[in-house]
């Protein structure tokens, strides 16, 4: 089987705001990124980088790289705007530069990060399985922009903290769904590199979408205080009754079973429960005599048998 053709640029040139498609993008442009670029232009009169666009078959344009450079045109009001134009194209490819372009150009916040990272990584380890194991030494090997390891190392000092800490934010990346993502990027305090090795720690789906959720919509300050919160909730559920828990198993079977089995089940119990019922009233009547111990309850249901009936 023959390789498949590697990226080809075809053109540098001025292409039509218009005609580029930006849909399925990792993330929203930030205002602070747009609003930078926008004011460079104003102060230079130029763009300083080409963004660059897929031709798909039939010529369509869609963006690679170059999000927020491409939105300041559009508000600029911009017409055209220089474009790189790469053909032979696969996803894979396309999402790798999309990711090394905001790495290396864009001040990314934590949950960006652990997205693009953990995208990354799914990506590179889909193109070379072998190296799975070490994804280090093939990402340097590769020679892109910039590799996962030694990103890892400038996001952990620029934190001040480890190496080992940014693969947790991976991990974190890599545990979350569209649906995290987008409740998270809606949080009206933004999500730390904290909370998400705290998320990443979560194995239960149930409780990260909790978390995710109490995050979102504001009603706990961090991710750990989400967990604790929900722990605290579940510990005050009041637990029901053994006894009112038997009944209600009981009453339900009752429900469901059929005359006979009924009859049956009355024919065989009614007589142990009748037993029952008159030995304790008789120690009761004994423990009276004595004055040891107090009267039964007077709202306990009394039952009659059939079979001991005079």
């Amino acid at each position: 089987m023959a390789d498949k053709k590697p990226p080809r640029l075809m053109q540098v040139d001025r292409v039509a705001v218009a005609e580029i498609d930006v849909s399925d993008r990792l993330r929203p442009v930030s205002e602070a990124g747009v609003d930078s670029i926008m004011a460079s232009i104003q102060e230079t009169g130029v763009m300083k980088d080409a963004v660059h666009l897929r031709q798909k078959k039939g010529g369509k344009l869609v963006l690679i790289a170059g999000g927020h450079r491409l939105e300041a045109a559009k508000r600029l009001g911009w017409s055209e705007i220089e474009a790189k134009v790469w053909a032979d194209v696969t996803d894979d490819w396309a999402r790798l530069m999309e990711i090394d372009d905001n790495i290396a150009g864009a001040e990314l916040s934590p949950l960006d990060t652990a997205v693009f990272l953990a995208a990354r990584k799914r990506i590179y380890a889909k193109l070379h399985p072998e190296a799975v194991g070490g994804v280090a030494g093939g990402l340097a090997r590769q020679g892109s922009a910039m590799d996962i390891v030694s990103f890892a190392e400038a996001t952990a000092e620029k934190f001040g903290i480890t190496v080992r800490h940014i693969n947790r934010i991976v991990a974190a990346g890599g545990c979350l769904d569209p649906r995290d993502i987008m409740l998270l990027r809606q949080a009206p305090k933004a999500v730390t590199l904290k909370d998400l090795t705290e998320i990443a720690k979560i194995s239960e789906t149930v409780e990260r979408y909790d978390v995710v959720a109490a995050l979102s919509e504001g009603r706990a300050k961090s991710a750990a205080d989400a967990r604790r919160q929900r722990t605290a909730a579940a510990s005050d559920t009041p637990v029901e009754d053994p006894v009112e828990a038997a009944f209600k198993a009981l009453d339900k079977a009752w429900a469901r079973a059929p005359m006979a089995a009924k009859k049956r089940f009355l024919f065989e119990r009614a007589s142990e429960v009748w037993e029952a019922q008159n030995k304790g009233a008789a120690l009761h009547k004994h423990a009276e005599a004595d004055h040891t111990v107090p009267a039964p309850d007077s709202d306990a249901p009394a039952f009659t048998s059939r079979r001991g009936a005079a």
